[in-house]
């Protein structure tokens, strides 16, 4: 390029960069389409402004198409934030600077400040004319959620979002603390900016003449609510008397533990959609870590909160622990058993017969029943103050340290609790001031006992010998607090007056959402068989910095196992949830997540699968296809094994095959193929990393499952060419007899992107209409893939299909938000799809049952639902 052409390509190139300033100043207060029309109404450059605008939808497609956190959303939506303005925004730059000050982890702000970003980018502009959004965030329990939507609520409030609604569980325990937490992070950190509406020890109260109010109040304003029946029908009255007002009030509501009362209460549910629907600007977003209930609402019914407009899946956060650091797990399809997870040895079973004195054995029995502390209660104990004083020793790391006493939610056994671990605190405190020989040789073989069995060293932690934990033990026996806490106590967990160190007996206000902070030891023997309940009531997941290696739990042996299969259900949940994720034809109205069944356990409440129906697991019904590409100088030689492999399977279907007449030109079919030629390509053909479903080991392990059934055993296998008569690529030769053009498969990006990934995104390589190359469609509807797939079942029961397109290595194509792919190879590009059939009736898709499982005869404890009408603020 002359010096002449390089001047002019960096002079305008100033002029954009300094108009996308102006531009994105004015997307602070206007949506980007009314920023373009002030930009014109200045009169800018034309060419400039679509310049500036062509910026804006490559950096909003770069937020909406990050891997992670991975998502689906409605077809058609469009992103428009494209992140912080660390100059120009408040609430944003508070929070991050808070959380590097606690000690998170660049990772870990760095990955908050990446999904929130994502999430606020999926909702809609504040300044838009009316909406009303409806998404859901999938995270883990206790790993951060409410640090991830007061990420989303910093960034929202930032761009407009004027008005805050947190619907935080059905307890006060959790409300306040919830609201402690906002308090701290955006309230007290930007004075002058927000209004609370409800406080620490105040739900809502209405205040009066919300006319006025909202007409008035330049702030934001923060509302942390139960999801309670009469604090929301106060919410809706108040509401509803704004009227007009409501207007110019963007509104966002967080729904913490989405799937508790939100989804199929006859009481909360149709107040929530009360109070939404008083919104005429509003987003509604679910956080959960336990989507079952959400993801088999009937998305059909518009007075529900099925999430179609976009679902997040959160990555896991550096240094949590979650069920398979604890429990293990099973195998899953395509794994290795040398890379599955067995668990730390951190469980401790409590024997059947302990368990008729831990708990009573119904709610007649409750009102007298009166615990003992029994070997395995003793052991926990013990173990707690053995665990703290070591933390003491070790020093840093949180302050606080709790024990778990779950049995029951019948609050008169809480109640019971206290005098016997009174009584044994007392004891223990006497022998230690004493120096009894007995007891500090049973509390040093205990120690001796338990910390081999999990290596401080595995967690990169000091193990601490048990005389430096004795220096501290007389103190930490004495300072335990017994903390009875459930909805009727006065008795309160209150970790914001200083350290705490206590022994905390409840039931459902320690069982969700709730964070027990230094959460070291726990005793859990209540039965509850649900899958969302039971994962929720495991406090135990979460953050364990300088003490990773301590944490024990104490739970029957078949608690145990369901919390096995529970790790193994999530590991398996959260695999289907990304193979959606990264098929670009799914959207949240038709994500199917596919869940585990368990023959003693229900997924979630009866109440909310009445639209659960029977859905088998693994790749049935589904297309797999590769969409990544690596096109660095180093993906060269995978391209050309992959070249080579397609070539071998196009032999092998001529040889052993049958081939049928091209149903249209510059394709090549043959049927009949038997599955080794299949598999044995597979085994050759490398998807790329990204590409989830493409995992090599999964798909020859179900292909194996499924021939063992009869099924799979013959396979079409069609080369897919460039058939447009104006076509002009060149012809690529697959052998066999098969010469056919080359397709285009260009990248997405945008002319402003300077640096491109290594890894090419292609998004989609096949069309529906390839998907039925082997079959008969003459006079047939196809218009969705179950159409197809019906089609595939009558005329091809059991059989695959290999699509394979031969792909231009430039692959230009001069489209809006296309680049060339530009792969570093002479030859040919080869794109694979694979489409699975469904099973055939009477038959299983994999070993594994995905249903709900007739739980007509299993014993179900219910959650008590009379806190929902509770009105604790009345009066």
């Amino acid at each position: 390029m002359s010096a002449q052409g390089s001047s002019m390509t960096a002079g305008t190139s100033d002029e954009v960069d300094q108009l996308y300033r102006v531009f994105l100043q004015f997307t602070q207060s206007m949506t980007p389409h009314d920023a373009v029309k002030n930009l014109q109404l200045f009169g800018a450059n034309e060419s400039i402004i679509r310049a500036v605008r062509e910026r804006h939808e490559a950096e909003s497609l770069k937020i909406r198409n990050l891997d992670e956190p991975s998502s689906v959303f409605l077809d058609g939506r469009r992103t428009w934030y494209t992140g912080p303005d660390m100059d120009n925004d408040r609430n944003w730059p508070a929070l991050e600077s808070s959380m590097r000050r606690k000690g998170f982890g660049e990772a870990n702000v760095a990955s908050i400040d990446k999904s929130s970003t994502k999430i606020v980018a999926l909702l809609d502009h504040p300044k838009q004319d009316g909406f009303r959004t409806r998404g859901l965030v999938v995270g883990f329990v206790q790993s951060g959620k409410t640090t991830n939507f007061t990420a989303v609520m910093a960034k929202a409030a930032d761009r407009g979002y004027k008005l805050f609604i947190v619907l935080s569980g059905i307890h006060n325990t959790l409300r306040r603390q919830t609201q402690i937490r906002l308090v701290k992070d955006l309230v007290e950190a930007n004075p002058g900016q927000w209004h609370q509406v409800t406080s620490e020890t105040h739900d809502f109260v209405p205040p009066p003449n919300p006319k006025a109010f909202f007409a008035s109040s330049d702030q934001h304003l923060l509302l942390v609510v139960k999801k309670n029946a009469a604090v929301l029908r106060k919410l809706r009255t108040w509401l509803k008397n704004a009227g007009e007002y409501l207007e110019n009030c963007p509104t966002l509501i967080i729904d913490d533990e989405a799937d508790q009362s939100t989804v199929a209460t006859a009481k909360i549910n149709p107040l929530l959609f009360d109070v939404l629907s008083k919104f005429p600007k509003v987003g509604y977003v679910g956080y959960t870590a336990t989507p079952f209930a959400n993801l088999l609402i009937d998305p059909s019914v518009d007075e529900d909160f099925y999430p179609r407009d976009f679902i997040v899946n959160l990555p896991q956060p550096v240094g949590y622990h979650g069920t398979e650091v604890l429990f293990g797990r099973e195998l899953l399809d395509g794994e290795d058993p040398a890379d599955l997870p067995g668990g730390y040895d951190m469980v401790r079973i409590v024997p059947d017969d302990e368990v008729d004195d831990l708990k009573p054995r119904n709610k007649k029995e409750a009102a007298t029943f009166q615990p003992a502390v029994t070997r395995s209660l003793q052991a926990a104990v013990e173990w707690f103050w053995l665990a703290t004083a070591a933390r003491r020793a070790r020093g840093g790391g949180n302050p606080h340290s709790t024990m778990l006493v779950h049995t029951t939610t019948e609050t008169a056994v809480h109640e019971a609790f206290k005098a016997p671990l009174l009584h044994l605190r007392a004891n223990v405190a006497e022998r230690l001031r004493d120096g009894d020989r007995r007891t500090l040789d049973r509390l040093r073989a205990a120690w001796e006992r338990e910390t081999p069995l999990v290596q401080a060293t595995d967690f990169g932690e000091t193990p601490v010998p048990f005389d430096a934990v004795l220096e501290h033990l007389p103190t930490v026996v004495h300072e335990t607090k017994v903390v009875i806490d459930n909805y009727r106590s006065t008795d309160r967990l209150n970790y914001e007056s200083g350290p705490v160190t206590a022994i905390a007996v409840g039931g459902n206000t320690l069982s969700r959402g709730l964070t027990l902070e230094g959460l070291v030891s726990s005793l859990f023997v209540r039965a509850v068989s649900a899958y969302d309940t039971l994962l929720q009531m495991g406090r135990w997941f979460g953050y364990r910095d300088r003490y990773a290696d301590l944490p024990r739990i104490w739970m029957t042996e078949e608690l145990a196992e369901w919390f096995s299969h529970l790790a193994t259900v999530e590991a398996d949940m959260r695999r289907d949830i990304e193979r959606y994720m990264h098929n670009p034809a799914e959207t949240p109205l038709t994500f199917a997540v596919r869940l585990r069944s368990h023959p003693k356990m229900s997924i979630t409440s009866k109440a909310k699968m009445k639209s659960a129906v029977l859905a088998h697991a693994a790749y049935g019904g589904t297309l797999v296809e590769s969409r990544f590409f690596d096109v660095s100088p180093g993906g060269k030689a995978r391209l050309e094994a992959n070249a080579a492999a397609a070539r071998t399977l196009v032999r092998d279907a001529g040889q052993h095959g049958l081939q049928e007449t091209a149903p249209r030109a510059e394709t090549a079919v043959f049927t009949q193929v038997p599955h080794e030629d299949v598999t044995a390509f597979l085994s050759s053909y490398s998807f790329h990393e990204r590409s989830e479903d493409g995992d090599r080991a999964r798909l020859l392990d179900y292909i194996a499952k499924r021939v063992r059934n009869g099924a799979l055993t013959q396979w079409s296998v069609a080369v897919v060419g460039n058939s447009s008569p104006a076509a002009k690529t060149h012809r690529c030769d697959l052998g066999a007899g098969v010469q056919v053009r080359m397709v285009k498969r260009a990248r997405l990006g945008h002319e402003s992107e300077v640096v491109l990934d290594a890894v090419a995104d292609i998004k989609t390589l096949s069309s529906r209409r390839d998907e039925t190359i082997d079959l008969d469609v003459s006079g047939k509807s196809l218009g969705n893939r179950d159409e197809i797939l019906g089609l595939r079942n009558a005329q091809r029961p059991g059989q695959g299909l290999v699509l394979l397109y031969p792909i231009e290595p430039e692959s230009r194509t001069d489209t809006q938000g296309r680049r060339p792919l530009a792969a570093p190879t002479d030859d040919v590009v080869i794109g694979v799809a694979l489409v699975f059939p469904r099973p055939l009736p009477g038959t299983a898709d994999s070993d594994v049952e995905y249903w709900s499982a007739d739980l007509s005869s299993v014993a179900v404890e219910q959650e008590d639902a009379s806190v929902l009408d509770y009105d604790d603020e009345a009066a």
